[in-house]
């Protein structure tokens, strides 16, 4: 017989091991297809304005989540609390209440200084920090493509420490930021293939088309580590009643919130969610207390639930 047909018994050891872990991944897929989606929860700390941790833990569980995100001023104080608690402090309340660090969100940091911040993180048990980019605003075209490469080129020293931590950045698409339109947030993922990078995507900062929305979700797949429920309403930036503030909350404003969670759906995210708004002036909690700022999520997420089960199969 030729040598080239000689089948080994390597070979067919081998052979049959590709098979059948094919087989099995194919089953796993197929399971993870079947079972029910659901969304899983972060909660921004941010939403509780400077209300301390002892308020603000006891909460988090009651939302929904077991997860925080640890904002610092000028949209909170609970990241700059953390330190003055000290790690192991933290942990025990962590541990009381049944809540982890899930992220940061450090804006105030920048993208190109979060050195020690990855260090925090990873030795809290967190996976995650979200920032912005940063570079020149108002491009398009090649002179915008040109930008977030130089962008990404910049932060290989920061994705160098944070895939040793095992942190991902996530940078959210962020208005008068380098990083804040739908082509900017695809060069973003197409330049740092394989890196630790990618999309806290925040609607409010996009066009309020369910279908654009929808697709950015679908051409992000993995690369979407954070989504926010949040959208714009009547907007963040200037005072204005109570009621019409609350309209950046799932369910209070017009955004058609259908498409985007069929969308999260189809690519099976297993990212985090965070229910979220912002307050004018920033750093108060979005209602006068811990229990209606919970109250508040909690509508918002029954919402998102009511809309996610009402989706065909």
């Amino acid at each position: 017989m030729d040598p080239d047909f000689t089948l080994t018994r390597r070979a067919f050891v081998g052979g049959t091991a590709v098979a059948a872990a094919s087989l099995l991944g194919g089953r796993a897929l197929r399971a993870a297809t079947l079972r029910p989606f659901k969304l899983r929860y972060a909660v921004a700390s941010s939403l509780y304005g400077g209300l301390s941790l002892t308020e603000i833990l006891p909460e988090v569980p009651l939302t929904g989540a077991n997860v925080i995100d640890l904002w610092p001023r000028k949209h909170g104080t609970q990241r700059e609390e953390a330190d003055e608690w000290g790690r192991a402090r933290l942990s025990e309340a962590f541990k009381r209440h049944g809540v982890s660090l899930g992220l940061t969100t450090r804006f105030d940091l920048g993208p190109f200084g979060l050195a020690e911040e990855l260090k925090y993180v990873a030795a809290m048990g967190g996976r995650m920090i979200v920032t912005g980019g940063k570079g020149p605003v108002g491009l398009a075209g090649p002179e915008l493509k040109e930008e977030v490469r130089r962008f990404v080129e910049g932060m290989k020293p920061t994705l160098a420490l944070a895939g040793e931590a095992g942190v991902q950045v996530a940078i959210e698409n962020h208005s008068n930021n380098l990083i804040n339109t739908p082509d900017s947030l695809r060069w973003m993922l197409e330049f740092s293939s394989g890196q630790p990078i990618g999309v806290a995507l925040a609607p409010y900062h996009l066009p309020q088309d369910p279908e654009l929305l929808a697709g950015l979700i679908r051409e992000m797949g993995p690369r979407l580590l954070l989504f926010y429920a949040w959208e714009y309403g009547r907007g963040c930036m200037k005072p204005m009643p109570l009621e019409e503030e609350l309209m950046q909350m799932p369910g209070r404003g017009p955004l058609d919130y259908a498409p985007l969670l069929r969308a999260l759906r189809d690519i099976r995210f297993d990212g985090l969610t965070e229910i979220f708004m912002h307050p004018t002036p920033r750093g108060r909690p979005i209602l006068e207390t811990a229990t209606l700022v919970t109250e508040e999520i909690n509508r918002a997420r029954r919402h998102l639930e009511s809309v996610l089960s009402g989706l065909p199969r």
